[in-house]
């Protein structure tokens, strides 16, 4: 299979695609004479290039191969339907069983609450990995009420939950334009440079801290970053899933980024302190002592205790702007009834 690549023309093989031009743009790999095939231009490049790039001479050719392979996964992969998501209880620290079997579908908004180290983090791993009684939890994870696939559990082409942890950085230097607009040719969008300015303009809206498209991915603060991410795992990720550890403390407008995953029907599971999270979701699990003790359908009288939550929430956040502006508050604050 590589051979048969590396014999192509290599301006056709960049046409043809993108993943790969995109990759050879990424690592800053010289341009080379249109006669030459991909091989040839390989065979060219100098040791250095191959150096920086942790490679050795032999793989690169092997590594473009599986890319373009995994890309015509992605798009093979890209119809399966994802109608539901089971998770079957283990047990906790203590051994004592989970007795719960939860269901969630594509549009479910569900929090996960516990005192730091409860467990909260470990059952968004659990859900991450698809586990089948393979964690330290004994926990198992149903698609569509069948046990995953090794591919579906393991290939990194076809990832059915987008994580969002509480500490993300990036490690390409590429500026916000070009990492999402590299996202959507890989995701086969059409227009990509319209589907990059729709999730950078989309993460500005989540963000009290707007940035630029020309700006380094790596200088973007932790709420840009976790902006970012929202936006691009909503409008663009294939994943069906995405899972949210503590978003609150990310300068994020939290009912906003919410609204976005559940209008792009996705199952949402988000880890959190905030009573606006807590409340907006139908249920909440409750995670004690490593395990679930108790699931908790959102009561009419605390959605509209949810209501007041929000007004007063509105108000800290318009304290919180004045204050980075520089403003005084001097004046006697009058909060919501």
């Amino acid at each position: 299979m590589s051979t048969a690549l590396g014999t192509l023309p290599l301006v056709e093989v960049l046409d043809r695609h993108p993943a790969v031009a995109d990759f050879v743009k990424v690592l800053g790999l010289p341009a080379a004479p249109a006669a030459l095939t991909l091989a040839q231009w390989l065979d060219e490049l100098p040791d250095e290039a191959f150096f920086d790039v942790g490679m050795e001479r032999g793989q690169m050719l092997d590594h473009l191969q599986r890319l373009v392979e995994e890309v015509r996964a992605m798009e093979s992969s890209a119809d399966a339907r994802i109608d539901s998501l089971t998770l079957i209880g283990g047990h906790d620290k203590q051994g004592r069983m989970e007795l719960v079997e939860l269901t969630f579908r594509a549009g479910d908004i569900v929090c996960i609450v516990g005192p730091t180290g409860s467990g909260k983090s470990r059952l968004l791993g659990d859900i991450e990995c698809l586990a089948q009684g393979d964690t330290p939890t004994g926990r198992r994870v149903l698609i569509n009420g069948r046990e995953p696939t090794q591919a579906r559990r393991y290939a990194p082409d076809r990832k059915m939950v987008a994580q969002l942890s509480q500490n993300m950085n990036f490690v390409v230097d590429l500026s916000v334009r070009e990492f999402i607009t590299m996202h959507a040719r890989c995701r086969m969008v059409v227009e990509p440079a319209g589907m990059a300015e729709t999730v950078i303009a989309c993460a500005n809206a989540l963000t009290g801290e707007k940035f630029a498209p020309e700006v380094s991915v790596t200088q973007l603060s932790g709420g840009q970053t976790r902006a970012l991410m929202i936006a691009d795992a909503a409008l663009l990720s294939a994943s069906p899933v995405v899972l949210i550890d503590e978003i609150e403390n990310a300068g994020v407008d939290r009912k906003r980024a919410l609204e976005l995953l559940a209008g792009g029907e996705k199952i949402v599971l988000i880890s959190t302190h905030d009573p606006l999270l807590a409340l907006r979701g139908a249920r909440r699990i409750v995670i004690r002592n490593g395990g679930i003790s108790e699931v908790i359908s959102t009561s009419e009288r605390e959605r509209a205790n949810l209501q007041r939550i929000e007004q007063i929430d509105a108000m800290l956040m318009g304290i919180r702007d004045r204050l980075r502006g520089g403003l005084r508050i001097e004046e006697e604050l009058e909060w919501p009834n």
